[in-house]
């Protein structure tokens, strides 16, 4: 980046200099001046953590809750310190943020964009919160994604699947670690067609909102790729509770695989519906008629219970992977709430954690720092193996997770199994694919 640039982003003390009269760019850290949003004065840094919890998508909003509360916990030095211990980046000591010892105010995002802005914007001009993390749903991470990139502060997006998160709406301050639609679909049509062969005619009912939208555009491209026929998509609004007058229709449509556009509560009502139809108990153009439900969670799979048996779908994350950082955030998890963690929990703690050590490494709060310190970072030690943080539009790569719902589960979050930890290199795209295209990630804004 060139130095009229990182003057521009406010990261240059212009004057600086040294030897031979060069100008050296010196991050202004976060205690010498306040020319950005929030900056620090005291001896305490504070967070926003904005969530569900209220509406549709509640329980994972409260898990992720639990997940941020465990994250700062750690940064200060209380408990076992999860996965700092296995976090490939070793600048984060248990002491904070930059010796900062780190707060957190709380919103509820009811799973709607407006309310979610008005509590996050809420949290950065009441609270004086320097970042915005959490969310489940995807209408809600754009809308606040684009408040934080007014705002001047960071947004590190909780769970969030729909492609333009990181495509159409992208934003320079803002930044995901959860997976998309595409790399859901990437990883789910292989095994698809493996299990239940290359001709089948697939029906869809696609929750109404940009997750919706860009996740049926991604299954569908991924199955009918390998052979597949996509016979109907029927929109759903989020606020419905029964889908019986939607699984009526695709008895009679031709189809023999119905896709489940759905997350949380909803995902929950519509298995269970279709279930209750038969659906799985049918015989369809001479198949086994069959349910994919292409993005899974733990706390979705036991809400659904039985219904879920056998039933495909993909994940960021998932408690029963063996790695050394999974297995030390389980355990910490597991310890303070008496449960296995979800993957929603798991990617707002990474957040948290991915965030604090940009500040460290940047050496400031300044959100154009933290910009350039996650631009292009390459980690491990934090489950999925190892990650990339693009710079291009700050998406994260990692190896994506192929699950099935269990015939014998012992217990209630035993619910699901993985069949394939999909690599990495099979999930990534280009950078100007088509479902990604339009928008502009933008320069960095530092605010005040």
């Amino acid at each position: 980046m060139s130095k009229m640039n990182l003057t521009r982003r406010g990261l240059i003390k212009t004057g600086a200099v040294a030897g031979a009269g060069l100008a050296l760019p010196t991050y202004l850290r976060a205690d010498g001046h306040s020319g950005f949003t929030n900056a620090p004065t005291g001896s305490t840094v504070t967070l926003g953590f904005n969530v569900p919890q209220t509406g549709p998508y509640a329980e994972e909003g409260l898990d992720e809750l639990r997940a941020q509360e465990l994250a700062v916990q750690h940064l200060n030095g209380e408990g076992d310190g999860g996965m700092l211990n296995t976090f490939s980046s070793k600048v984060l000591k248990g002491n904070g943020i930059l010796g900062k010892k780190v707060e957190f105010v709380t919103g509820d995002t009811q799973t709607k964009s407006d309310a979610a802005r008005a509590s996050a914007k809420s949290m950065i001009e009441k609270d004086g919160a320097v970042m915005i993390n959490g969310g489940s749903s995807s209408g809600v991470a754009v809308a606040v994604q684009g408040l934080c990139q007014e705002a001047g502060v960071i947004f590190m997006a909780g769970l969030t699947h729909s492609n333009d998160t990181t495509g159409k709406d992208k934003k320079a301050n803002g930044f995901r670690h959860f997976f998309n639609g595409y790399m859901s679909g990437a990883a789910l049509a292989p095994v698809l067609a493996k299990e239940y062969g290359t001709d089948r005619r697939a029906y869809h009912l696609t929750a109404d909102y940009t997750w919706g939208w860009t996740q049926q555009e991604s299954i569908a491209a991924a199955t009918e790729a390998t052979g597949w026929e996509t016979v109907n998509n029927v929109l759903t609004p989020l606020a419905s509770t029964d889908f019986s007058s939607y699984i009526a229709p695709v008895l009679n449509s031709g189809a023999d695989v119905l896709v489940l556009n759905h997350y949380g509560g909803n995902m929950v009502n519509s298995l269970t519906n279709a279930v209750q139809f038969g659906l799985r108990d049918k015989m369809v153009n001479g198949k086994q008629f069959e349910i994919v439900v292409p993005l899974y969670s733990e706390l979705m799979a036991a809400g659904a219970g039985a219904n879920v048996q056998g039933v495909f779908g993909s994940m960021n994350w998932n408690w029963q992977l063996q790695d050394e950082g999974s297995k030390a955030f389980t355990k910490s998890f597991g310890e303070k709430y008496g449960r296995p963690p979800s993957n929603s929990a798991h990617t707002c703690y990474v957040q948290t954690l991915l965030y604090a050590d940009a500040v460290e490494r940047a050496g400031t709060f300044n959100p154009c720092g933290v910009v350039e310190a996650l631009e292009d970072f390459e980690f491990d030690g934090m489950g999925n193996g190892p990650v990339l943080y693009r710079g291009d539009d700050h998406q994260c790569f990692k190896d994506v997770l192929v699950m099935k719902g269990k015939d014998n589960p012992t217990n209630e979050y035993d619910t699901l199994e993985i069949v394939e930890v999909t690599p990495r290199a099979q999930v990534e795209y280009a950078p100007d694919h088509p479902m990604f295209a339009g928008g502009d990630l933008g320069e960095c804004n530092p605010g005040a």
